[in-house]
């Protein structure tokens, strides 16, 4: 009897034990934000970008020299995306000044048949919308991705001065057992690989699709239609709600920039289509069976990471599924949660042959 209640009290120690470290692990979360967001973009860019660096090496060019030319190229996109968002904010903020009194007219009336009391209501919350405040944090917010823009950059940097270490340190952890850091390296290749493809093949699909809508609102004659494609495209990297979004949100837009039911219409009609032609088509031809992924637990990701890190936490949601349904898969005690991430209730532990054909390539690039 007294062996059951001290396992008993283990147990509960145990628990509650855990209980306290998950808080301190989602108070950290929520308190570095910026700088844990910050890195996990810097990660993906270094995985990303090592995959081109050893394709290149391949080919006979000096390490050393595709290394300075990522970083230079990083750097240059970084600056450049920085700079093209904070622009297309800027664009909106002064569009929307000049349409303000435009869309209080617009949206009340596009809920008419709702009745009175409804355009009593969204006209009153018109009203008292705080534009101005809005517009502040939509500017603060810009200005932020310029730091956030330098802090990758870093982050990429000093990664690429420690890559070569990586292998070693691995081992050095492991105790040098070099079957252990070998199977530790094939599934972080298999997590590398894995995500570098649904990454590419998201940043395909949400760059045609932008195009489209970008044509779309360009022969409707309406503006901000760069504006509305970069939205589409970046929205598009949620999945399953992203697409929805952004079509609900061209359709407003277009309402509200036209004033013409017949063109919002028509707009919503061409954003849809395009949307759907491409979300069930090209997508899942692309994508085939790479992430593996539950839908229900793509949603429970994106809404666990969208309260903790906001609109950067849904973008970054299915990579870290990823990574920790693969992880997960190699620890016993942890492969009931890498079952419930699963789609068909069997993890893939992340170790094909192609990852193990791969191990002397991936090695130097880790």
């Amino acid at each position: 009897m007294d062996r059951q209640n001290e396992i008993l009290r283990e147990r509960l120690q145990t628990g509650f034990l855990g209980i306290i470290a998950f808080a301190i692990l989602l108070f950290m979360l929520v308190q570095a934000r910026f700088m844990l967001i910050c890195l996990a973009i810097a990660i993906i860019i270094f995985s990303l970008t090592s995959d081109a660096i050893s394709a290149i090496a391949r080919r006979r060019v000096p390490n050393w020299l595709a290394t300075t030319l990522a970083l230079l190229l990083i750097g240059t996109g970084l600056l450049w995306a920085s700079a093209t968002v904070v622009s297309q904010v800027n664009e909106v903020v002064t569009t929307a000044v000049s349409y303000a009194e435009q869309m209080q007219a617009a949206l009340p009336a596009l809920l008419e048949w709702l009745g009175p009391e409804a355009q009593s209501t969204v006209d009153t919350a018109i009203r008292n919308a705080n534009v101005t405040g809005w517009m502040r944090s939509a500017a603060s917010g810009a200005s932020d991705l310029l730091a956030a823009a330098v802090l990758i950059f870093l982050f990429v940097g000093f990664m690429f001065a420690e890559r070569v270490w990586f292998p070693l340190k691995i081992e050095s952890l492991l105790d040098d057992d070099a079957a252990a850091a070998a199977r530790v390296r094939q599934i972080i290749a298999s997590i590398m690989r894995r995500v570098n493809r649904y990454l590419v093949v998201k940043t395909l699909v949400s760059g045609v699709t932008a195009g489209f809508v970008w044509v779309i609102f360009t022969t409707a004659g309406l503006p901000l239609a760069v504006a509305i494609a970069l939205l589409t495209f970046a929205l598009n990297f949620i999945p399953s709600i992203g697409s929805v979004i952004a079509t609900i949100i061209a359709v407003v837009m277009a309402y509200v920039l036209s004033a013409d039911l017949t063109t919002s219409v028509a707009v919503g009609a061409a954003c849809t289509a395009v949307q759907f032609a491409i979300g069930n088509v090209l997508d899942p031809m692309l994508l085939g069976q790479t992430l593996r992924l539950s839908s229900f637990g793509i949603i429970l990701s994106l809404a666990f990471w969208g309260a903790i890190w906001g609109l950067p936490g849904m973008f970054l949601a299915v990579p870290i599924m990823v990574a920790v349904m693969i992880v997960c898969a190699h620890i016993p005690w942890l492969r009931p949660i890498a079952i419930l991430l699963s789609r068909e209730g069997h993890p893939d532990d992340g170790l094909t042959d192609e990852d193990a054909a791969q191990e002397p390539e991936t090695e130097a690039g880790i």
